[in-house]
C-alpha cells in the first residue's frame, strides 16, 4: 500500500509532468522523512481562546486596510478631478473655450476640434465643410497668440483677421507653452511667491503676448469701427439713485428726477432700476405700509414710456450710491432686535450685523408673531396689489427679490462696519441661536454631534488664506468636519432662496423674477476659494458651489443678475484674484441649465476699455451658442448730469451693447 495516498491523489489530479503539483514530496523515500503524520492536537481552553482573538485580529487588521485603501482611493480621486477642474478653467479662461460646467473627454474632444475648424455634430459626427486652410505665414510679426480672456479675446480675434483680407485665410494657432503645467498653475498656493505669465486674467497683463504699443493698437481696432454692429441686442437698464425717495416716502425732488430722466432718455435706454426699501415702507408699525413716494415716482417713469425694474430690498443701504443717506431696516424690527438680538446674523466674536435678518429665523415666529418669510411675503402682496395698474399695462418688466447682504444672495461676510477690509476672507456668520439649534440639529443627525460649533481656526475679517488652518493649502476646510460645515452653511442659502422664492413667484405670478449673485473674485486662484467659502458658496477647486445653488434657482425659473467688476487684475495681485475666471464658471454654470443671465456693473464709472470688457462679457463672440446676457443693469454716478466725462462713456456702451457702433471714432 503507499504510504502517501495523498501524493497519489495529487498526482492523478493533475498528471503533466510540466506543471508538478507543489504538495508533491520530490523525494517520498528519503530516510529522514517520516512515514507518517500525527494529528495535531486541538487547542482546548485559553489556548483555543488566544488562537480565536488572532484570528479576529487578523480580520480586523484586513477590515482596517481596506477602510484605510478606500481613504486613499479618495484622495487621489479628489487630486484628479481638482487637476481636471485647473485645466478645463484653463481652457475657459485662456482659450475662450465654451465647455459646460460638468464637462467630460468628449466636450473637450469636440471644442477643439471645432476650433480648429471641424463640425461635430451632436452625435459625434465629425468633418469639415470646406478644404483645410492654407499654411499660416511664418513670419513673427503675422503671428497671434491664441491665448484669449473671455473679455478682450475677441478683439484681438477681429484684429488678426485683418492680415489675411487679401483672400488667405487666417489659422488658429495653440500656443505651445500652453502645458499642462500651465493650466494647473491656474490655482497657486499661498505660499508661492512665483506668479507664472499664464496666471494673468488677461493677456493685456501678459507679458508672452504682444508688445505693448502694438497690444493696445490691437485693442483700439476691436474697439472702433464696426466692432459691434449688428450684434446681438442687449437691453440696458439704468438704476435711479435710491436718494430719490426719503425716509418718509416722500419724493425728493420731482424736478431733478424729469430732468435725469430726460437726460436718460436721450440715451436711448430701455429702462431703469427702483430700489423699493423695506425700511421706507414699513418702517413704523407692522403690516402698514407706505407707497406715496413711490407712486409718484413710477407715474413719471410712465410719463416718460420707460420701463420699469422693481428690486425687493430686504436689506439696509449704507449710502454709497445714495449721496450718504442711510436707510435701516425697519423701526419695529429694530425695536425687537434690542430685546432679542439674535434675530440678527452674528459672528464668532458675538457681534451682530444689523444689514439684514438672520436666516436663522426664516421660519421662527419672533416678528411680531410672524416669521421672516411671511414679512416678505406680506410686504410683496401689498406691493403687487398697490401697483396692479401698472403691471396690467406691462410698464413693471421685472422684479428682483433681495436675498441676503447688499441685495445679493449671500452671507454677511465681508461687512466694512465690522472692520474687513479688501481682500480679506471675511468670516463666518451663523452664531445666532437659531443657527446654532439648526447647526446642532444637523451635527446630530450626522451622528457628530461634536461638530455642532463653527470653525475655530478659520481666522478673521481680515486674514489671508494661508495665514489660518482652516483655508491653508491642505487645511481643514477639506477635512470631514470642514465639508460636513461648508455643506450645512451653504444649504442654509440655498434653503432661504428656496423658501422666499416659492412665495415670491405666488406674489408675482406671471412677472420675470431675478436674482442678484455676488462677485467674490478674490483668492479664486486659491484651492480654498476662502472669500466664497465664507460668503456661503462652497466653492473650491475640488467642488463646483455654484451648481446646486442655481438648480434651485432654476426650479423656480428666475433670471440670476451677475455682478461684473469689469475689473483688469494685475498680474502682481497679492489677492490672488481672477474676476473674468468667475465671471465664466458661474455663466457657464447657469446657461448649462438654461437659466437666463443678466449683467450689473460693480463699479459706477469706467473708462472706453472697462465698459469694453463689460460688452465683450455681455454677449460673448466666440460663443457658438450665441449666448448673452437677458439685459444689463447700470448703476450711474450719482449725479448723473454731473458726470460729463463718464456721461460719453456710457453712450458709447450703451450703442455697443444696442449693437449699434458704425465707424464710431473715440
Amino acid at each position: 500500500s503507499n504510504p502517501h495516498p495523498h501524493h497519489h491523489i495529487s498526482n492523478t489530479q493533475d498528471p503533466d509532468p510540466q506543471f508538478p503539483n507543489p504538495n508533491d514530496d520530490p523525494n517520498p523515500n528519503h530516510p529522514l522523512q517520516p512515514q507518517s503524520h500525527p494529528q495535531p492536537r486541538r487547542p482546548r481552553g485559553f489556548a483555543a481562546t488566544s488562537a480565536a482573538a488572532a484570528g479576529a485580529g487578523t480580520i480586523n487588521k484586513s477590515r482596517k486596510e481596506r477602510e484605510k485603501e478606500k481613504e486613499r482611493t479618495k484622495l487621489r480621486e479628489r487630486h484628479r478631478r481638482a487637476i481636471t477642474s485647473r485645466m478645463l478653467a484653463g481652457l475657459r479662461q485662456y482659450g475662450n473655450f465654451p465647455l459646460p460646467v460638468r464637462a467630460d473627454m468628449n466636450d473637450v474632444l469636440a471644442a477643439l476640434a471645432r476650433q480648429a475648424g471641424w463640425t461635430v455634430e451632436p452625435d459625434g459626427t465629425t468633418f469639415r465643410q470646406s478644404p483645410a486652410p492654407a499654411p499660416a505665414p511664418t513670419n513673427a510679426s503675422n503671428m497671434v497668440m491664441s491665448v484669449e480672456s473671455p473679455v478682450s479675446g475677441s478683439s484681438f480675434r477681429n484684429c488678426s483677421t485683418r492680415a489675411s483680407v487679401d483672400g488667405q485665410p487666417s489659422v488658429p494657432r495653440i500656443n505651445e507653452s500652453l502645458s499642462p503645467a500651465s493650466f494647473d498653475s491656474i490655482v497657486v498656493t499661498e505660499s508661492d511667491t512665483k506668479v507664472d505669465k499664464f496666471t494673468s486674467t488677461s493677456p493685456m497683463n501678459s507679458t508672452g503676448c504682444l508688445e505693448a504699443g502694438q497690444l493696445m493698437q490691437e485693442l483700439h481696432c476691436g474697439e472702433h469701427g464696426s466692432s459691434f454692429a449688428e450684434t446681438q441686442y442687449v437691453p440696458v437698464f439704468v438704476m435711479l439713485s435710491s436718494g430719490v425717495i426719503n425716509n418718509f416716502c416722500q419724493l425728493m425732488d420731482p424736478d431733478g428726477v424729469k430732468q435725469e430722466l430726460q437726460q436718460l432718455k436721450s440715451l436711448k435706454i430701455d429702462g431703469v432700476v427702483v430700489n423699493c426699501w423695506w425700511g421706507i415702507v414699513e418702517s413704523w408699525v407692522p403690516q402698514k405700509y407706505e407707497w406715496s413716494g413711490y407712486r409718484e415716482l413710477f407715474k413719471i417713469i410712465r410719463d416718460f414710456n420707460m420701463k420699469l425694474q422693481v428690486v425687493m430690498a430686504f436689506h439696509e443701504n449704507g449710502g454709497s450710491d445714495t449721496s450718504g443717506m442711510f436707510i435701516s431696516l425697519p423701526q419695529w424690527v429694530l425695536e425687537i432686535g434690542k430685546d432679542n438680538q439674535d434675530i440678527f446674523f452674528t459672528d464668532r466674536q458675538g457681534r451682530r450685523n444689523t444689514e439684514c435678518l438672520s436666516w436663522g429665523i426664516d421660519k421662527e415666529r419672533v416678528l411680531r408673531g410672524r416669521t421672516a418669510i411671511e414679512v416678505y411675503f406680506d410686504l410683496m402682496r401689498s406691493f403687487r396689489t398697490e401697483f396692479d395698474d401698472l403691471f396690467t399695462d406691462g410698464l413693471i418688466s421685472a422684479i428682483e427679490i433681495g436675498l441676503g447682504a447688499s441685495g445679493e444672495l449671500k452671507y454677511p461676510s465681508f461687512s466694512e462696519r465690522m472692520g474687513w477690509r479688501y481682500p480679506g476672507i471675511g468670516e463666518f456668520q451663523c452664531y445666532d441661536k437659531y443657527s446654532l439649534q439648526n447647526l446642532r440639529k444637523a451635527a446630530t443627525s450626522r451622528g457628530h454631534s461634536f461638530w455642532a460649533k463653527g470653525p475655530d481656526n478659520a481666522g478673521y475679517y481680515n486674514s489671508k488664506p494661508h495665514e489660518t488652518g482652516f483655508f491653508c493649502e491642505r487645511g481643514d476646510y477639506d477635512s470631514y468636519y470642514g465639508r460636513f460645515f461648508l455643506h450645512w452653511y451653504r444649504q442654509v442659502l440655498i434653503d432661504h432662496a428656496d423658501s422666499v422664492l416659492t412665495l415670491a413667484t405666488l406674489a408675482f405670478e406671471g412677472i420675470q423674477i431675478v436674482v442678484k449673485i455676488p462677485a467674490i473674485y478674490w483668492w479664486y486662484r486659491t484651492s480654498s476659494h476662502a472669500a466664497e467659502l465664507t460668503a456661503g458658496y462652497y466653492n473650491p477647486t475640488n467642488q463646483d458651489g455654484y451648481s446646486p445653488v442655481f438648480e434651485v434657482l432654476k426650479k423656480h425659473s428666475v433670471t440670476i443678475k451677475f455682478v461684473s467688476s469689469g475689473l483688469q487684475v494685475p498680474e502682481t495681485d497679492d489677492a490672488l484674484a481672477d474676476p473674468e475666471g468667475l465671471s465664466w464658471q458661474i455663466m457657464n454654470s447657469a446657461w448649462d441649465k438654461e437659466i437666463n443671465v443678466a449683467g450689473h456693473n460693480a463699479f459706477p464709472c469706467y473708462d472706453r476699455e472697462g465698459f469694453m470688457r463689460l460688452v465683450e462679457t455681455a454677449k460673448p463672440r466666440n460663443d457658438p451658442d450665441r449666448h448673452r446676457f437677458s439685459f444689463f443693469a447700470f448703476q450711474q454716478p450719482s449725479p448723473l448730469v454731473q458726470s460729463a466725462i463718464c456721461f460719453s462713456e456710457l453712450d458709447y456702451f450703451i450703442k455697443c451693447m444696442h449693437g449699434e457702433i458704425n465707424n464710431v471714432e473715440s
